[in-house]
């Protein structure tokens, strides 16, 4: 490796892409194409990035394994940031097993967090927990030592398990501190900030009150009733039943919770679980078939009481039923909770994370884009969704995932 390379390669380390292209813009051979492609991206241009990187990887030709699977590595990290969650990850995997049987460690602990952050996206918990079963953090360099705490922290924030975010964040914070680098820093003071805004509302008979991660990880473990709005399950400790594919029977129950211990007559419960305004009998009868429906499911929790006005709900052990709802109630919440992460989105890439089709998801962004909520650029397949602005609410309780308990 001559020197020039080999000066590109620490500025690039150290967050300095212009310092690295003054050294390398003019020269067309492999290695000097490959970090061509590196600072490209850390300046922003994914595209140009992606074309140098398997211009070098040709170069390198095939002999050169080790490093034909760094840039692959490299084109795989753009992939993720351009947010192309589709893409198989066979490639991915066989350039962190040559790195690993190389003796690269370092590159190959990078390809495992970057596995990590896609199964993340997809609410694949469990298995972004396994990738990083087998990497020893404090042999990392700082800045990857950074990055894997930020994955650590977002596993831990989407299982509510605040404790150990505030533990990785404070190991990140240190850790990007030691590399030096700005962006980096900046990246987790942002994490950060999602445990100190709102991430759910409290809504019960007589008040709402915002709630942060903390509040609501207390509350779940809390022996009241919880009617959770944001995940459409009903929850006492470590009993959970979901209601996500039975959304009248979710709307009966949050009414029943949200007025508890006060009974809701019959004519609002049609209205809000039915988005009807006018009443008649045949609203009556299929309101009495919903709340038999509703009196088996929740059999082992709750019994709903008929009374003189309409219906109540009544607790088997919980001195309390508390409804959590979202921090935005709005429609399509889920979609801008995925934009408000500052990236670029496909709709097909917002269809495989939330887990609906491709048609619902261009339906929301629709929806969002005629409210001026987001913003598209591009055509055909290069299409992408950003937020106008970021919304001031935590999204981690709107992203698909396990439930925490469950």
């Amino acid at each position: 490796m001559d020197a020039l390379i080999a000066a590109a390669g620490r500025a690039l380390a150290t967050g300095d892409p212009l310092g690295a292209l003054n050294r390398v813009a003019l020269r067309e051979d492999a290695p000097a194409l490959a970090l061509r492609g590196i600072a490209m991206a850390q300046l922003g241009d994914l595209a140009l990035a992606r074309e140098r990187l398997r211009d070098a990887a040709r170069a390198f030709g095939a002999n050169a394994v080790v490093a034909r699977a760094r840039c692959i590595i490299a084109e795989a990290e753009i992939a993720l940031v351009s947010r192309d969650l589709g893409r198989s990850t066979r490639a991915l995997d066989d350039a962190r097993a040559t790195l690993e049987a190389h003796g690269d460690h370092v590159n190959a602990a990078h390809a495992r967090h970057l596995e990590a952050r896609y199964r993340l996206l997809r609410g694949r918990l469990d298995e972004a927990d396994e990738m990083l079963v087998d990497i020893a953090p404090d042999a990392l360099p700082p800045a990857l030592r950074a990055a894997h705490e930020l994955v650590v922290a977002g596993i831990a924030m989407r299982r509510l398990k605040t404790g150990r975010v505030h533990a990785a964040l404070a190991r990140a914070v240190n850790a990007a501190r030691t590399a030096g680098i700005p962006a980096l820093l900046a990246e987790v003071e942002t994490a950060s900030r999602v445990l100190h805004t709102t991430a759910a509302r409290r809504l019960t008979h007589d008040a709402e009150s915002p709630l942060l991660l903390a509040d609501v990880e207390a509350l779940l473990a809390s022996p009241a009733l919880v009617v959770d709005g944001c995940r459409h399950v009903v929850r006492q400790a470590d009993t959970l039943l979901s209601l996500s594919r039975r959304p009248v029977l979710f709307a009966l129950v949050r009414a029943l919770g949200a007025s508890w211990p006060s009974d809701v007559s019959r004519e609002r419960l049609i209205k809000h679980a039915f988005r009807t305004q006018y009443v008649d009998d045949t609203h009556r009868a299929r309101l009495r078939v919903e709340i038999g429906r509703l009196r088996t499911v929740l059999r082992p929790l709750a019994d709903v009481s008929a009374t003189r006005g309409g219906f109540s709900l009544v607790p088997h052990d919980a001195h309390e039923i508390v409804v959590l709802i979202p921090p935005d109630d709005t429609p399509h919440a889920d979609v801008l909770a995925l934009l408000a992460d500052g990236e670029a989105w496909s709709s097909s890439a917002l269809a495989l994370a939330l887990g609906v089709s491709q048609r619902t998801a261009q339906r929301s962004l629709d929806a969002l884009a005629a409210a001026d909520k987001v913003q598209a650029y591009g055509r055909g397949r290069a299409r992408r969704w950003m937020t106008g602005a970021i919304p001031g609410f935590t999204t981690t309780l709107l992203l698909p995932g396990p439930l925490p308990g469950s």
